[in-house]
């Protein structure tokens, strides 16, 4: 396994699950809010998002 995708709602214990897991199993956690949202909650662009996510 080389990746995990958490995906829910806010509140529903997204970051918690993550941080747990990236414990357990030694796997970084990376939260996409920090990494798709530019200064002043602009959003990055598609290419940028598909990048990211790869």
């Amino acid at each position: 396994m080389k990746r995990i995708m958490i995906i829910g709602s806010g509140g529903a214990g997204k970051s918690t699950l993550a941080r747990q897991l990236g414990e357990r199993l030694h796997l970084d956690v990376y939260h996409l809010d920090a990494l798709m949202w530019r200064p002043g909650w602009v959003m990055a662009s598609i290419e940028e998002r598909i990048d990211i996510q790869r």
